[in-house]
Order: structure tokens, then C-alpha cells, then sequence
């Protein structure tokens, strides 16, 4: 009998690369894992799962993790209760289509990280955005997307902003920005740049957020290669890295691909001012800008 087809959601997707991930740890074929779970399952039935084309319960998620030999609690139970909420939609669900998949990755990376590594020299990351200071972005970036939806693109990056002050165990936040962003203008609009700065000042105070700006004068360093962002997770999940290129966002989980951006952000980090620095030049150009 074949499975129910499923919605690949975030979570349905992330499952199944993990389940595909032990299984070929354990140099198991699809047909091998489908012998071993018995009646009903078959080879394209692996596969689907692995795909997020198809349902997988928690039970069912147990015994393939026994059968690739996966013993660790700390992997076992995080999987277990993601295949219990796979079917979840997220939040931002509430607007449609016009969050793309390569957005909702973004998305559940900010919702799902215990500690966030950024640096962007090109624009002030969505997370850290006024809304006036989105519209103006999203009005001259986004324009593969309908005008009637760039209010909606809006407020979804205003509604990813609550994962900084969330309740429930925030997470660790490092944010590197190029002192270039601060001289920004929007004419005829100068008061936009005045309050996202004031933005930047209110954020920088929260306990789990560190703002440091790498000045003008900070010399070359590996960010010349343009914005990234490292997402760290719990255990058994991989880092992600988001990297920006030519307009595009490449997301990459290879181990050692990880390692090098964490490198690289390491390499930024003494070139840029302490957080009380950051803050005074923050308040600096503020100051100087119109109101």
C-alpha cells in the first residue's frame, strides 16, 4: 500500500536528509531498509520519506534509527519529536505563496539556532530592519516579486525580529557590520537611516545580541567575499551557512564548508570595534544624520 503523499515542509525535509544521512552511514540500499521495516514499506516508500514526499511517524522513525545502528539519546529524541510535528506549517505560512523555499529554509534556520554568526557589509540584515527601512529596501531588491506582495515580504522579515527577544531560551546572537552601512541615505526619506540606526542602538542592548562594526579603516579581511550568516543548532543538526552571492543565497552544510565561514568570521572579529565603540559611532552618524 502505498504512503500518503505529504506536504515537504521545513521540518519534513530536514527529517528526511537526517534519515538519509544513517542510512547511508550504514550502507543500507532503499530496498535493504524496506526488507528489514517489513510489510507495506518497499524501496520507493524509503525514498519518499527521504524526500519529504511521505509521511514517517515517530514509532517508525525509532526503528529505522535501531536498524542504522543509531543509538544516541541525543540524536534519537530530537528526530522522534520532529517527526511528530513534521506536518507543522510555520508562521509565515499565514502569507501564502510568496515565501519562497529558499526563504522558509532562512526562515526556520532564525526560528530553530542556538547561536547566529552574521556579517553583511551590502545592507542591514532583515532581522535588524525598521519597517520603513525594509519598504525602502524590498521596493528596489525584490523586484522579481509583485508589488501588491512587497507589504507582505515586509512584514514577514518584521515578523522574524520576535526570535531575538523570545522567552523561551533566546538564542546567542553576533552581528558584524561594515561601518559603510551606516552612511546610507534614502532621499527623499533621510529620516529612514536615523531611526534604523536608533534600531541598531536598542538591539545592541539586548543581553543575547552582540552588534560590532568593522569600521572603514579595518583593512581587508575575508568578508571582501560579501554577506554570510552561520547557523548553529543543537545536536544532531549540521551548521548552515547562508552565502550571499551575486544576489543569491547558497545554503551549505558540508562540515568543512562550515568550518572554513567560521574561520573566516574569526578572522573579521578582531577588526572591528568593541560593543561600547560600536554603539558610540552607532550614536555618531546618527547624530550627524537629519531628523
Amino acid at each position: 500500500m502505498p504512503n500518503v503523499r505529504a506536504i515537504p515542509t521545513v521540518r519534513r525535509r530536514r527529517l528526511g536528509k537526517a534519515l538519509r544521512k544513517y542510512r547511508t552511514a550504514a550502507k543500507l540500499s532503499l530496498d535493504q531498509v524496506a526488507e528489514l521495516m517489513g510489510e507495506r514499506w518497499d524501496g520507493p516508500k524509503v525514498s519518499r520519506i527521504e524526500n519529504a514526499q511521505a509521511k514517517v511517524n515517530s514509532a517508525e522513525v525509532a526503528r529505522l534509527l535501531e536498524h542504522y545502528e543509531v543509538i544516541d539519546p541525543e540524536i534519537i529524541v530530537p528526530l522522534e519529536e520532529l517527526a511528530r510535528n513534521a506536518g507543522k506549517v510555520g508562521w509565515w505560512s499565514n502569507y501564502g505563496g510568496i515565501v519562497p523555499a529558499n526563504l522558509e529554509i532562512f526562515i526556520d534556520a532564525e526560528d530553530e539556532a542556538r547561536v547566529v554568526r552574521s556579517y553583511y557589509a551590502t545592507v542591514i540584515p532583515g532581522i535588524l530592519q525598521t519597517g520603513a527601512y525594509a519598504r525602502e529596501i524590498t521596493a528596489v531588491t525584490a523586484t522579481h516579486i509583485p508589488k501588491a506582495d512587497h507589504a507582505g515580504i515586509v512584514d514577514i522579515r518584521m515578523g522574524r525580529q520576535a526570535t531575538l527577544t523570545r522567552s523561551d531560551d533566546p538564542a546567542e546572537y553576533w552581528f558584524i557590520l561594515h561601518e559603510a552601512l551606516l552612511l546610507q541615505t534614502f532621499s527623499p526619506h533621510p529620516a529612514v537611516m536615523r531611526e534604523q540606526l536608533m534600531k541598531l542602538l536598542d538591539v545592541s542592548a539586548l543581553p543575547n545580541v552582540n552588534l560590532l562594526i568593522a569600521p572603514l579603516d579595518a583593512g581587508p579581511h575575508p568578508g571582501a567575499r560579501g554577506n554570510f550568516q552561520i547557523f548553529q543548532f543543537r545536536k544532531p543538526w549540521p551548521t548552515l551557512v547562508a552565502a550571499e552571492s551575486a544576489g543569491e543565497t547558497r545554503y551549505l552544510e558540508d562540515e568543512e564548508v562550515a568550518e572554513r565561514f567560521l574561520n573566516d568570521f574569526a578572522q573579521i572579529l578582531p577588526s572591528t570595534l568593541s560593543a561600547d565603540l560600536s554603539r558610540e559611532l552607532i550614536r555618531k552618524h546618527m547624530e550627524g544624520m537629519a531628523s
